[in-house]
């Protein structure tokens, strides 16, 4: 199916991106003692040799996972279903691909721009803010902030469950299991910290520092929990290569269920 094959060609070009992206942010937090956050990396890349290149073919990447989190949720290639939970993930996936196809937009934009910087932790309080300025703006932010603790408890489930694996191929690595767990569980730390930040600034109607950068500069005090944090973050890099290599999208349940099971195998 054309469709299968193009959302295979999205998936593995963007979590090439993320490896890269979340590699770096883990490595340099790590190398630095300095908290970056997603959008901070983006400078860092664009430093690299031939950064610019590199920036732009990240961009592309990002572009690629952010359709393929849209375009898999509304195929529902992971079977939520239609229920009100299934829905619930489903909507979660579309956000993941906005958010990625906004990081891919700061991409482009660091890669033309001769000079400034992607924003980092000040983005995210300039865009609470923003949020902040409409009509009951402090709910839609609340809300946020409560969608980011649903995401950190879906994180931490991942990582104490190991129920990823069923999306890689049977003959991925063993050792695969274990570094996914490590990187979903330091996911599941900073989006938590992410989402109380973002619930305080709502309850207390000014946009504090938000953001993933913000998120990791506020551990900085638990050296330990610091260090450990960013080393997963690192650790869910590698783990993003082997889902590069090893996700499964062309799978004969999520042919089955776009076609009505008219299809043959792959």
């Amino acid at each position: 199916m054309k469709r299968i094959a193009r959302l295979e060609h999205f998936a593995r070009a963007g979590y090439l991106a993320r490896a890269l992206v979340y590699f770096l942010l883990g490595y340099l937090t790590l190398a630095t003692a300095h908290a970056e956050g997603t959008a901070s990396v983006l400078d860092d890349i664009r430093n690299l040799p031939a950064g610019r290149v590199v920036l732009i073919a990240t961009a592309v990447g990002l572009i690629g996972y952010g359709i393929f989190r849209i375009y898999g949720a509304a195929l529902d290639i992971q079977g939520a279903g239609a229920g009100w939970t299934g829905m619930a993930k489903r909507v979660g996936h579309v956000g993941s691909g906005i958010a990625h196809l906004v990081l891919a937009y700061l991409a482009v934009r660091l890669a033309l721009d001769s000079g400034g910087g992607a924003g980092g932790s000040s983005g995210g309080t300039q865009a609470a803010e923003t949020i902040m300025d409409f009509p009951g703006g402090w709910i839609v932010l609340g809300l946020i902030g409560i969608g980011f603790v649903g995401a950190a408890f879906n994180q931490a489930v991942k990582a104490a469950t190991a129920n990823f694996m069923y999306l890689l191929d049977i003959d991925a690595p063993r050792w695969a299991e274990a570094v996914g767990r490590i990187g979903y569980a330091a996911r599941a730390v900073v989006f938590l910290v992410l989402g109380w930040h973002i619930l305080e600034s709502a309850w207390s109607t000014d946009a504090q520092q938000i953001g993933f950068q913000a998120a990791l500069e506020s551990l900085q005090s638990m050296t330990w929990l610091y260090q450990a944090v960013a080393a997963g973050l690192l650790v869910f890099g590698i783990f993003s290569l082997v889902m590069a290599r090893y996700r499964k999208i062309r799978d004969q349940n999520v042919i089955d269920r776009i076609t009505g099971g008219t299809a043959r195998p792959i």
